[in-house]
């Protein structure tokens, strides 16, 4: 990759980055939030790792990855280049990639299920490890996507970290995409607060506003900053 092409690179995700910002502080000032409590996740998956390093270089400190393979073969010499760096996993996790989540990842959005959260517990006991554990809630309750019914979650919460022992420190979600976002966002809220959880992911490109008007800490935003995926998505 050519120096004009890197430098091309750099100013779009500066403007992205900087366009990005202004809503956020935006959006607090709409809502009286604190803009130090929103925490952007620049959503890389698919990206080239050029892409990754003038982002770091711009001031992004937390990333997000859906694929293990994929963040394997990127992150970890972008992490002992740059160990502040907080990696966060939010795609879909199969149990049989436990060990290299918990290899890699600081945090692990998506715990989905039992079977998930015991062999995330044995694997965390056998690495030694703490990664921090959302639960991803199915807030919409759409039979296509994974997730913790509402219903479910304080048992599920209570056998995660009773059972499991399970560092669980927030939800998150992604709502309905032909739906207002903001009452799946309440209730959300509502279901972290009756759990004692301090953490809330959700709101992406369209509709991280209204995530932050509902307390939301993590927001996700991929294309937003870094323009159109490099190539297909892995299966």
């Amino acid at each position: 990759m050519t120096n004009k092409i890197i430098n091309e690179i750099s100013r779009e995700i500066e403007r992205n980055l900087l366009l990005i910002n202004i809503k956020i502080k935006q959006a607090c000032k709409l809502y009286s939030k604190d803009k130090s409590k929103v925490n952007l996740i620049a959503v890389s998956k698919t990206q080239k790792v050029e892409k990754i390093y003038q982002a770091i270089a711009l001031g992004c400190k937390i990333f997000g990855e859906n694929y293990i393979k994929e963040s394997g073969e990127k992150w970890p010499e972008i992490k002992q280049k740059f160990p502040e760096i907080k990696l966060h996993f939010i795609g879909n996790l199969q149990s049989n990639k436990t060990a290299e989540a918990v290899d890699l990842f600081d945090v692990i959005q998506t715990l989905d299920s039992e079977k998930l959260a015991l062999t995330l517990k044995k694997e965390i006991a056998k690495q030694q490890k703490n990664p921090e554990i959302f639960i991803q809630v199915n807030i919409s309750e759409e039979p296509q996507k994974g997730g913790i019914l509402p219903q479910d979650l304080k048992e599920f919460v209570k056998f995660s970290r009773d059972e499991c022992g399970l560092n669980v420190t927030g939800l998150m979600c992604i709502p309905a995409s032909d739906e207002l976002p903001s009452p799946y966002f309440a209730l959300l809220k509502k279901l972290a607060d009756e759990n004692n959880l301090k953490n809330l992911s959700m709101g992406m490109s369209s509709d991280f506003a209204e995530a932050i008007a509902m307390d939301a800490n993590y927001i996700r935003i991929g294309t937003a900053i870094f323009g159109e995926r490099e190539r297909k998505e892995e299966k």
